[in-house]
């Protein structure tokens, strides 16, 4: 073979091996990695943004009925943001925390808050209907006459835990009866669960808060 011809042949066989390359890399990228829809577009279709937030002032006037009076309009108005800032942060069907007993993969429920909303709005169409005025704009006996008929078929004999709550009602309510404050508050002193403590403070006893039965008898 002359110079010619070899020149020739290597610059050819180069440009098909480059090409032949190339295409396995197409074919494999196409082929074999990317998703085939088979005409079914949802494969690609980007999950829609989350619907957040609440009728603040539904919500408020809901928990109005459901959290204790004694906590004072400025304490139920902070339960209130902490459930709805709660709420609004979840991940629905997120892996849980893997626990002791088990071993398998387990994921938190679908997300309730679309539910929840829709149980807000229906107190509001309930109370038009049977008291001819918003649910806001009721005096918080009707408002709690309106809620009892909405959780009638709401049977259970415990506060479930916020997210298998049957009612955003019964949410609410568990979300702040889960709450440190809300432990606080039932035991008379300052044991804030679930925080970090110092070891220094592990046999200090807890100092009991003013107003309730632990500070009195102390």
């Amino acid at each position: 073979m002359s110079e010619t011809s070899r020149r020739t042949f290597l610059k050819t066989a180069t440009a098909i091996a480059a090409g032949s390359a190339t295409a396995g890399l197409v074919a494999t990228t196409v082929g074999a990695c990317a998703p085939t829809t088979n005409g079914d577009t949802s494969v690609a279709r980007t999950a829609s943004a989350r619907v957040t937030g609440f009728n603040r002032a539904q919500l408020d006037a809901l928990g109005e009925v459901m959290l204790p009076s004694s906590l004072g309009m400025s304490v139920r108005a902070a339960a209130v943001t902490a459930f709805v800032t709660w709420i609004d942060a979840y991940e629905p069907v997120a892996e849980e925390m893997h626990g002791y007993g088990y071993a398998d993969v387990r994921y938190l429920p679908p997300d309730p808050a679309p539910a929840w909303r829709a149980q807000l709005d229906g107190l509001d169409i309930l109370a038009r209907k049977s008291r001819g005025k918003a649910f806001v704009a009721l005096d918080v006996t009707s408002r709690e006459r309106i809620v009892a008929a909405a959780l009638r078929t709401s049977r259970s004999d415990r506060l479930p835990s916020p997210l298998a709550a049957s009612h955003i009602a019964l949410a609410l309510l568990a979300h702040w009866a889960s709450s440190p404050s809300a432990w606080n508050l039932a035991l008379g002193v300052d044991v804030t669960p679930s925080s970090c403590r110092l070891l220094n403070d592990a046999l200090r006893k807890p100092l009991p808060i003013a107003g309730t039965a632990g500070a009195t008898s102390a």
